[in-house]
């Protein structure tokens, strides 16, 4: 491990497992104490960045940020850049995550993050790890017979956006194979269809019988089964995975570029990032970005009515308390909700209707590393990693926890987190559709059709409760303060809520919303297994052992 810096390598947030390789904690997922990787430190920016990378393409800005992370003796450089390039050469518009200005007035911009193959942000992290699983394993193999090949049987549970991204990450790759697991039923028909009319050979969709927690549950049952790991490499896709939280930092400096570029910043000015949040992996990538160096005065977590982390910036505890009225319950089966287990609330941003963020176990790491200070840095990172443990525990065994004070003030210092609504979803979707607005008639949109029309511009529900918490943000801030929102998903994934909010609109039409390649998905052929819920772990252990053989002869690490 000699050659590798210290943000070049990795540990777990439990305490169990230090000293790991990019490679490891790529093909591994998740640490075996059940923890989540990060580096051991985060690297700080080199001092030429300020004038180098704000003229970057986003390729390039992306090698830079991922070479702090990843030793040139696991992937050397030119190796890297070939990677990256493949990863993106599969979106839309040529600046991969294009900036454009919704409200000129306040400062109000979107950085979109749905070109690539799914329409969807999660490509951009999905597109990176499938290569990087096609290229371990081919360099692991090269040498080796048939019989003796590493195959890596990838392992994921999605209540939508996931499965889609991660299936056109993964389709077709040598040596590995995808197990999707969804809710039977309870993801949008678009969402479904992008999975089940993927026909290649590795890929196998699981329509599960329960929830899209019951899958969650299953997924970490698997990763924790002797029996499956004995025989089965297994990996992961879903947000634990490390790969896909490096890939997201690169569009936060990507974002501050474009704006620098763009003539609106004034030399001084904050910026501020609001995030649409469910499981914590993107506006924690905007973490890591911002203790690199990046000047983002705040990150805006931005909830729906599963409030459970903005719960936590207002009050310092974290509990899971399911709370049931009438305004909670108004989603739409027809974008997916219902797909999560008794106590969240249905709402119009389904993605986002999670009880437990699994990524806000790395924040916590970090909250407990900078507040308990206990002797040197080995030792601080053993009572991080303790405490963190204790924390979990508490919330698996009481259904949540509090922080002491000091901890709650330094989430503080990085973070603010606003609440959103149903009924102001839909206002936000119908308000920034009749206001003619710069992002509407911008060029970079033309790299995917259903994001403007006649005009207006059309959000996603995901996209809106960003907006909205920009909005409640802007009141609070100086008027030359500048609200960067991610934009997550295009609008057709959840046209749904978008006809619902714009109904009233004799402008707006649905075949607006429709890109080319969305129209005629639904009648392509299909391939999906189904499980039983009685059926659990047992169920969709068979399934892997029937589609990939045992590798229990060559198994290794």
């Amino acid at each position: 491990m000699s050659p590798h810096l210290p943000s070049q390598r990795y540990l777990s947030t439990r305490g169990g497992s230090y000293g790991f390789s990019f490679e490891q904690v790529v093909l591994k997922g998740l640490a075996e104490d059940g923890g989540l990787f990060i580096p051991e430190e985060i690297p700080k920016l080199p001092e030429e960045w300020s004038s180098v990378w704000p003229n970057l393409s986003f390729v390039d800005l992306a090698h830079h940020i991922f070479s702090l992370f990843i030793s040139p003796e696991e992937i050397p450089s030119e190796d890297l850049k070939k990677i990256v390039e493949r990863s993106y050469s599969t979106f839309r518009a040529p600046e991969i995550a294009p900036l454009v200005n919704l409200d000129e007035d306040n400062n109000l911009h979107l950085l979109e993050l749905f070109h690539g193959p799914t329409f969807a942000f999660k490509d951009v992290a999905l597109q990176f790890l499938g290569n990087l699983f096609e290229y371990f394993l081919t360099r692991r193999n090269k040498t080796k017979d048939e019989s003796q090949r590493e195959h890596l049987s990838v392992i994921g549970a999605t209540s939508g956006d996931t499965g889609s991204a991660a299936i056109y990450g993964l389709r077709g790759k040598k040596d590995v194979s995808v197990f999707m697991m969804h809710p039977k039923g309870k993801i949008s028909p678009i969402q479904e269809a992008q999975m089940t009319t993927v026909l290649d050979e590795n890929v196998h969709n699981l329509a599960v019988d329960g929830t899209f927690d019951d899958c969650q549950a299953t997924l970490k049952a698997l990763f924790q089964d002797p029996e499956t790991n004995s025989t089965h490499r297994l990996g992961a896709v879903n947000s634990i995975n490390w790969a896909r939280i490096l890939a997201q930092i690169t569009y936060y400096f990507y974002a501050h570029a474009q704006l620098l570029r763009s003539g609106r910043y004034s030399p001084g000015a904050k910026v501020r990032f609001c995030v649409p949040t469910g499981n914590f992996g993107d506006v924690l990538a905007g973490y890591y970005a911002k203790r690199m160096g990046l000047p983002a005065e705040k990150l805006v977590v931005a909830t729906n009515e599963n409030d459970i982390l903005h719960r936590f910036w207002q009050s310092g505890y974290y509990e899971k308390k399911p709370v049931h009225s009438q305004a909670a319950s108004s989603g739409l089966a027809e974008d997916g909700v219902k797909a999560h287990e008794e106590g969240a609330k249905e709402t119009y941003s389904p993605a986002m209707d999670i009880l437990v963020s699994s990524n806000f176990e790395r924040l916590l790491w970090y909250l407990a590393f900078d507040v308990y200070e206990h002797g040197d840095v080995e030792e601080k990172r053993k009572v991080a990693g303790a405490q963190v443990k204790h924390w979990l525990e508490e919330l698996k065994s009481s259904g949540g926890f509090g922080v002491d004070a000091e901890v709650s003030r330094k989430a503080r210092q990085d973070f603010e987190s606003e609440r959103v609504s149903d009924p102001t979803t839909l206002e936000t979707i119908k308000s920034i559709y009749s206001v003619k607005t710069p992002a509407a008639e911008h060029g970079a949109s033309r790299g995917t059709e259903g994001t403007r029309a006649r005009g207006g511009y059309i959000l996603d529900p995901h996209t809106a409760v960003g907006v909205a918490a920009a909005r409640q943000s802007t009141e609070r801030q100086p008027k030359d303060t500048h609200h960067i929102v991610l934009a997550t998903a295009h609008p057709a994934k959840f046209s749904h809520a978008v006809e619902l909010a714009l109904k009233d609109n004799e402008s707006f039409a649905f075949d607006d919303l429709l890109p080319e390649q969305f129209k005629g998905l639904e009648s392509l052929p299909r391939r999906v297994a189904s499980v039983a819920r009685s059926d659990g772990l047992a169920g969709v252990r068979s399934i892997i052992r029937a589609k990939v053989p045992s590798m229990a002869t060559h198994v290794t690490t």
